[in-house]
């Protein structure tokens, strides 16, 4: 380590009470920082709509009886609240006519796994990735890589070995970008083509699965497409940024650094040569992405 680095708080510590999947802090922890993989943004999978409500109304009239006097005219019955219109799907995926037949999500490790392994290769598999919750964790990664933290105990890839160091100035070493190079030459190697088409014939577990935190009623590939342009707009870090370590964690000294969203951030930590690998990468998927897109 640095002279100056000082190890603080493990990335994947105990979460806080009540911590949902959307929710964690969204500093730079300093030992093993998350390990946010592009293996994450280019696995996906199939539609999920949810159909729209049907409103009831029930209109009751009071027989008249003689020498009841007229009926008792009925309070005018409330309006149905309007249904919800579907959300527009932004990046419809081409679905095949026959799809295939797959295991339900909660016995879907075994089939990802050995979709990966034979994608990426069987030793980088076993060494990089979670073995259980393959799809939820990719999707929950996804998901959150716009927003403000991504949670460490949902991540699909093994934590970076080694330790987070800075420098004597308080900025990120420039050494910290070769304990990323391992995930960097994985996702180089990805064949945009094939990473993509894995992605489509699993699209309906990954559709499940992003339906189960909470909106059924959004599209993954939706978010797929969202995470990757948030990521394309990562600024490239001439020099390492600056931190500030107001308490325990650290974070970027700079705020606009500090207001950019997780997956930025993470692209941040790797460094710029890392980073701008990373980005060549994710537009070829994008490309590849929009060749499957489904003719509305």
């Amino acid at each position: 380590m640095v002279q100056g680095a000082v190890p603080v708080e493990p990335e994947g510590g105990k979460p806080s009470p009540g911590a949902s999947p959307r929710e964690d802090r969204p500093y730079l922890r300093p030992l093993r920082p998350a390990p946010v993989g592009p293996l994450a943004w280019v696995v996906g999978f199939v539609i999920l709509l949810a159909g729209a409500g049907v409103a009831y109304y029930f209109w009751r009239t009071n027989p008249f009886e003689p020498g009841a006097g007229p009926p008792r005219a009925e309070p005018p019955a409330s309006p149905a609240p309007a249904a919800q219109p579907e959300p527009a799907i932004q990046h419809p995926l081409e679905t095949p006519a026959t799809p295939e037949a797959l295991p339900p999500l909660a016995q879907s490790d075994g089939a990802v796994r050995d979709a990966l392994a034979k994608l990426l290769g069987s030793e980088a598999l076993v060494a990089l990735l979670q073995p259980e919750r393959i799809v939820s964790r990719i999707v929950v990664t996804i998901d959150n890589l716009p927003r403000r933290s991504v949670p460490a105990r949902m991540l699909p890839l093994k934590p970076v070995p080694g330790t987070f160091e800075t420098t004597r100035g308080a900025a990120i070493d420039g050494r910290n970008a070769a304990r990323y190079a391992p995930y960097v030459a994985l996702v180089q190697g990805l064949d945009a083509r094939a990473t993509v088409a894995l992605y489509v014939r699993f699209y309906p577990l990954f559709q499940k699965a992003y339906a189960e935190l909470g909106d059924p009623r959004g599209y993954f590939n939706d978010r797929v497409i969202a995470a990757i342009d948030d990521l394309l707009e990562a600024p490239d870090a001439k020099e390492p940024p600056a931190l500030v370590r107001p308490g325990v964690l650290y974070q970027f000294a700079d705020p606009a650094l500090e207001s950019r969203s997780a997956g930025q951030k993470l692209l941040l930590r790797m460094g710029g040569a890392n980073a701008a690998k990373v980005k060549a990468k994710l537009r070829e998927f994008r490309a590849e992405l929009a060749k499957h897109r489904a003719r509305q």
